[in-house]
């Protein structure tokens, strides 16, 4: 069999859809879960972050365990092909489970977050160490991985863009409730608007349709600190309780132009619809793809000289923490951008046109990554990226809420740049197991790859924890109106200067990677050698 085969276009959408799907989950966890754990769940910022941290370290463990595993399973299917078929419909199921909202007293929530939260990440492990160790055997060509990295991060980006652009507007859709509502102008442009709903609504969010009005609470004993103008208020609605705001801003209201959102049936109803498709994307990618590399063929099953080779292999090293560091760096980005937009520029949808232009952005720059690595190196790309986006992304700290355009542009050109970091550091991981087997005849690229997972992994709950600390430290309560006032300072600086100081300590440890691009040539040409003769 040829190894270093040039993949045609069906394969290479097969195996992107792959990631399509996985980014539904992941991004779909990373952007919305700690806003619907803590704003619609009811746990306070700090538990959410334990949470994050705690189920994050166990991953280590079992990041290890399945990557060994997918080297060691033989099915007529390849050895990581399999994973993907098997893992398909429990994810899918896994996440419809994470924003699924019972009525559990405080310690049962709490239980029930753990329990699903840690079989999430366990599936989402048993099914992505093998879709990322997959690229790594469908060719021995690392160019023609380079390009696949590209098409899988298009795929990634796609993925992402459809949970992160359409659920706000689903959880809008899906959320609608029934509520009578009254309008009273005050003047030509202020109105009394008084709510009720007719059952207990754990959390609602209120706007207008246009979000141009602000809302104040129509109560006197409330300090001008505690009741700030924003465009749209989140509460818990008690049944047949009337609820009374002060609107500003906007023309001839009525009452059809009140938004009242029930958050908890929205996200779920939204992200059960979204499983469905991540089911069917999986299945597409594991009936498209076709695994080619195999191990040495004089290779014996020997767990401990794998971990050996492993520990030994400096550049899987230096990917392991750079990894970790560039995906705290995401994963903060991502999780704080539902809370920046909803309680600092008070308008929740915009964040979905937002997470659209960025997502258009990570495409453009997945699409560059294979063009300028094989120009500029891989190494050197990854350094640059990390610089780049880290220092554009500082500027959101000089923002104040009226600057939108800034706000987006900031957004859009950092993502650019940190868009290159997924796309390079998988391809990269294949070219890690490369190493492997030219300096040591052995190859273990499902433990390699185990590297990636659990970077990607702890790096979110790494992220989670520091969003959860920050905010906690803030007295931040996303059921609270004053004390999401109160955590404005520590919401921006979780959006600007703290997600920079990362990924610039992630371009210095990168420089100490050792693989050139010369060096990865030599290594392609003696494997491809070794491989022929085996035949």
């Amino acid at each position: 069999m040829q190894v270093n085969t040039k993949l045609n276009l069906k394969e290479k959408v097969g195996y992107a859809l792959g990631d399509g799907a996985a980014n539904i989950a992941w991004r779909g966890v990373a952007t919305f879960l700690f806003i619907f754990y803590t704003d619609v769940f009811g746990l306070s910022p700090v538990t959410v972050g334990v949470l994050f941290l705690v189920a994050r370290l166990s991953d280590g463990i079992s990041d290890v365990v399945i990557g060994i595993v997918g080297d060691r399973t033989n099915s007529k299917y390849g050895k990581f092909r399999p994973w993907i078929l098997w893992t398909a419909i429990p994810l899918a199921v896994i996440l419809s489970l994470l924003f699924t909202s019972p009525d559990f007293d405080s310690t049962g929530k709490i239980i029930y977050a753990y329990i699903t939260y840690i079989l999430f990440t366990l599936i989402y492990t048993a099914n992505n160490i093998p879709y990322g160790a997959l690229m790594a055997v469908m060719t021995g060509d690392d160019k023609e991985r380079t390009k696949l990295g590209s098409y899988r991060m298009v795929g990634a980006f796609g993925g992402g863009m459809l949970v992160q652009g359409a659920l706000l507007f689903l959880v809008a859709y899906y959320g609608s409730i029934n509520a009578s509502i009254g309008v009273d102008q005050v003047s030509e442009e202020t109105y009394r608007v008084e709510v009720k709903a007719s059952e207990d609504v754990q959390n609602v969010n209120i706007k207008t349709e246009h979000g141009i009005a602000d809302f104040t609470w129509d109560d006197k004993r409330l300090s001008p600190v505690d009741n700030m103008p924003t465009k749209g208020k989140s509460f818990a609605m008690e049944a047949n309780k009337n609820y009374t705001f002060i609107v500003e801003g906007e023309k001839d209201l009525k009452e059809s132009d009140i938004s009242i959102i029930d958050q908890q049936s929205g996200y779920s109803n939204a992200m059960y619809l979204m499983s469905i498709i991540l089911a069917l994307l999986m299945l597409i990618t594991f009936y498209t793809t076709k695994e080619r590399v195999q191990p040495p063929k004089a290779q014996k099953n020997n767990l401990l000289r794998d971990f050996k080779d492993l520990v030994k292999n400096k550049p899987w090293v230096v990917l392991l923490v750079v990894g970790l560091l560039f995906n705290v760096y995401n994963s903060m980005k991502q999780g704080i951008v539902i809370i920046y937009f909803t309680h600092y520029l008070s308008d929740q949808l915009l964040a979905a046109t937002y997470l659209i232009a960025l997502m258009v952005a990570s495409i453009a720059g997945a699409m560059m990554t294979a063009p300028l690595g094989n120009k500029i190196g891989k190494r050197n790309l990854f350094i640059y990226a990390l610089i780049f986006s880290g220092g554009i992304n500082a500027l959101f700290a000089f923002c104040s809420p009226e600057n939108i355009n800034a706000i987006f542009a900031i957004g859009i050109i950092s993502e650019f740049g940190s868009a290159f970091f997924p796309t390079l550091f998988f391809v990269m991981l294949g070219d890690a197991a490369d190493y492997s087997e030219f300096k040591n005849g052995r190859r273990a690229t499902g433990l390699i790859y185990s590297a990636g997972s659990f970077a990607t992994k702890f790096g979110g709950g790494i992220a989670g924890a520091i969003i959860g600390f920050i905010l906690g430290a803030f007295h931040y309560n996303g059921q609270d109106a004053s004390s999401i006032a109160g955590a404005v300072p520590g919401i921006i600086m979780l959006m600007s200067w703290v997600p920079a100081i990362i990924a610039i300590i992630a371009a210095g440890l990168m420089m100490v990677y050792p693989l050139t691009q010369n060096k990865l040539d030599e290594i392609t040409t003696e494997l491809n050698n070794r491989r022929l003769s085996e035949q």
